[in-house]
């Protein structure tokens, strides 16, 4: 699934890609994608006529801002746009058209057909599912020391769920917990409560300098992601921890481990992430 680097660059592409451009129509070819209205030509009817004046994002959705509508988009699994001109032929697995008044379409391709889309009056949506239980934005500057502090501190929950949470930060999938945990070396089945005051700072800027650094080199291409240029990811060739069970860790040269937490693969260093706090030394 797109996690938020790869969601941040989809949204830098299309800000560049179709702001300025006016809706003429819309096409459904799946209607299940369609979640709000629930009638696909209403749909398409609020859209007719709208300008996209920006793409943003909040967690792992995809905001299209226009005129007087935001269309809130999840891409789940393998949710791809493109921009075409409107006499390419159409690939499989095109379900959402968006035809522009200037010959060319947006395009929403969704081969596991499990994304979603919603449409809520301008900036309604911030208070309406699915955003309005959404958490920390982590690369905000409200995203400080202290507000990550409040958010985790005080869980019984080990670390590596409650990152997951989007209820408390939002965006932090599989990979990029992995490489945060490793960046501080805390394990990641460490309760959260156990987490001493320099270990939440660390993880609080592994978490900062790991999603920047994604963002930076188009997110990871692990699976099936490509922006909305259909360019991969670059992230995955800096990874020192997702996918590389057996390896010798990078900075100590132990195999790394893989195990499961919270339903999820998770790929560690039992050496640099010991499971228990280590005891400050005496002298």
């Amino acid at each position: 699934m797109p996690e938020l680097p790869e969601v941040e660059t989809v949204r830098r592409t299309l800000q560049q890609l179709v702001v300025g451009k006016t809706v003429e129509r819309v096409t459904v070819r799946l209607p299940r994608i369609i979640q709000r209205p629930d009638d696909i030509e209403a749909f398409s009817l609020l859209l007719q006529g709208e300008t996209i004046t920006s793409v943003e994002r909040r967690g792992k959705f995809l905001r299209l801002m226009f005129d007087h509508y935001t269309l809130v988009s999840h891409l789940r699994m393998e949710g791809r746009y493109g921009v075409y001109e409107a006499e390419e032929p159409l690939e499989p697995h095109t379900h959402v058209i968006f035809h522009f008044t200037d010959g060319t379409e947006l395009r929403y391709k969704d081969v596991r057909q499990f994304g979603t889309m919603h449409i809520f009056p301008r900036d309604e949506d911030l208070q309406e599912l699915p955003l309005k239980k959404l958490g920390l934005e982590p690369l905000d500057d409200a995203f400080t020391l202290d507000a990550f502090r409040k958010a985790v501190a005080h869980r019984t929950t080990r670390i590596k769920p409650l990152l997951l949470n989007q209820e408390y930060i939002v965006g932090i999938g599989n990979i990029y917990v992995d490489e945060s945990l490793f960046l501080a070396g805390i394990h990641p089945e460490r309760a959260a409560n156990t987490l001493t005051g320099p270990e939440l700072k660390r993880l609080h800027e592994a978490i900062v300098l790991t999603l920047k650094e994604a963002v930076a080199a188009g997110g990871s291409s692990v699976k099936s992601y490509v922006n909305g240029q259909g360019e991969i990811g670059m992230f995955q060739h800096q990874l020192k921890m997702y996918g590389r069970k057996d390896e010798a860790c990078q900075q100590c040269g132990h195999a790394i481990e893989k195990t499961v937490v919270g339903g999820r693969g998770t790929h560690f260093c039992p050496k640099c992430q010991p499971r228990k706090r280590r005891r400050a030394a005496k002298g």
